[in-house]
């Protein structure tokens, strides 16, 4: 490996910065009781701290984008687009020579992604070099020069982007033809009709009540507002929106990790205002949260304790755990779920970011009984192969009665998915329509706040 005109292999992260190698990471690195400008003087002020100087250069950087970003806020209580965009500024801080971006944008509304490939084009037309590391080759059509393909860690392709057949990038990103996102995730909604489930299963009454949740920060101000919304069994709702519009305090609340100033909640006839995480899981409600490192996971354990970590007690004998059955009863999971790793009891956080996903999933997809699922932005950093496969699960779910709701900022996706779309704008529900693509604009507009 070359680094400019020699050979190089860095010691350390930190060698790799003084050299100039930044690096937007996919998993953040922010101290979460620290301020945004905090955090962004760690490691690069000496001396006296100008924290004014800083500010405004955070400041400048995000106007640079298109998007606001309050140097003095807590990171603890930004949402997690606002962190991810905390990370982009830090990074540019540096005026790397090389800008390394790992799955920058998945947490991206559309607007500020344009944004972002543009700074991208202006660091590499300055003369700088930039590897950007997605799944989504709309991005790579757009912005790159060359592309390169990886496969289970092997180069398996590489072109130039004006020459590029995208069909055969496609193909050697997941080593067979599959059809468009959008078409195959159209052929998941309506069903395969040999799937003997493929009718819901009728069952009464909801799935989800929301009644009147409210949330407020500690600085009062109002993050979720009155949101009021059904979910019915068998049924998928996606809730769109921009990220920081109150989908991280909604998530927060249903999965019983906040409880909301005002109004109530319901997973199948049991009440859950006020209770914990345990609790949910015990009346069937299924959480997939936006930030799985946070508050679904302990990386530290291993693969087969974090995708039974609802269940233990399954493999529990005497007080002692049986490893041998929870290792079998994983592998069988991990083959269901498409999940990869080297085997069951490798640590979690060996795993990519996209297995660590499909590994949460098939966790909460397992819960018997499971009344209720709630998945925000469960196909973030996975390629096109697996994000069909996750919305199968979904889909087959959602036919076994279970109801869903979908939070995510990809609204094709959504539409495709989902029976019907609510949307969020400041923490209010301001409309609701049904998932037809020819309803794409007027679910845009309400998202950008454009209510009659």
């Amino acid at each position: 490996m070359q680094f400019g005109e020699r050979p190089w292999l860095p010691s350390s992260p930190a060698e790799a910065l003084e050299q100039g190698i930044a690096m937007v990471h996919q998993h953040f690195s922010l101290v979460p009781r620290m301020t945004v400008v905090e955090n962004l003087m760690l490691g690069q002020a000496k001396g006296v701290l100008k924290r004014r100087e800083f500010a405004d250069r955070i400041r400048d950087i995000a106007d640079r984008f298109g998007f606001v970003l309050d140097p003095d806020a807590v990171v603890g209580e930004l949402s997690v687009g606002e962190r991810q965009r905390a990370e982009i500024v830090k990074c540019l801080m540096r005026d790397p020579k090389l800008l390394v971006l790992d799955e920058p944008t998945a947490v991206l509304p559309p607007g500020e992604i344009g944004a972002l490939l543009d700074i991208c084009r202006r660091v590499a037309d300055s003369g700088r070099a930039v590897i950007l590391v997605t799944h989504k080759l709309a991005e790579i059509a757009k912005v790159a020069d060359r592309v390169a393909v990886l496969r289970t860690g092997r180069l398996v392709a590489k072109a130039d982007m004006k020459t590029a057949d995208m069909g055969a990038l496609v193909h050697a990103m997941v080593g067979r033809e599959v059809k468009p996102l959008d078409v195959a995730l159209s052929d998941s909604k309506e069903g395969d009709p040999s799937d003997a489930e493929a009718a819901p299963l009728a069952k009464p009454g909801f799935a989800l009540v929301c009644d009147g949740l409210t949330v407020q920060d500690r600085h009062g101000a109002t993050r979720l507002d009155n949101f009021t919304l059904e979910v019915r069994p068998g049924e998928i709702v996606g809730l769109a929106g921009v990220e920081g519009n109150g989908q991280s305090e909604l998530g927060m609340v249903l999965a019983g990790l906040l409880t909301p100033n005002e109004g109530r909640y319901f997973i199948g006839d049991t009440e859950l205002t006020h209770a914990g995480a345990a609790a949910v899981t015990a009346a069937g409600g299924g959480i997939v949260p936006e930030d799985r490192h946070a508050v679904a996971c302990v990386t530290a354990m291993s693969v087969a304790e974090n995708m039974f970590l609802n269940k233990l007690e399954r493999f529990t004998r005497f007080g002692l755990l049986q490893r041998r059955a929870l290792n079998e009863a994983t592998e069988m999971q991990m083959k269901e779920f498409d999940v990869r790793a080297a085997g069951p009891e490798v640590a979690f956080s060996g795993l990519s970011g996209g297995n660590q996903q499909k590994a949460v999933l098939g966790r909460e997809l397992t819960l018997e009984p499971l009344v209720a699922l709630v998945a925000a932005q469960p196909t973030r950093g996975l390629d096109v192969s697996a994000v069909e496969a996750v919305y199968r699960q979904i889909r087959a779910a959602a036919r076994r009665g279970v109801g869903v709701l979908l939070i995510s900022s990809e609204l094709d996706e959504l539409i495709a998915v989902a029976d019907r779309i609510a949307v969020l704008y400041r923490g209010r529900l301001v409309g609701e329509r049904p998932a037809e693509m020819g309803e794409r604009g007027a679910i845009g507009a309400l998202m950008s706040g454009q209510v009659a």
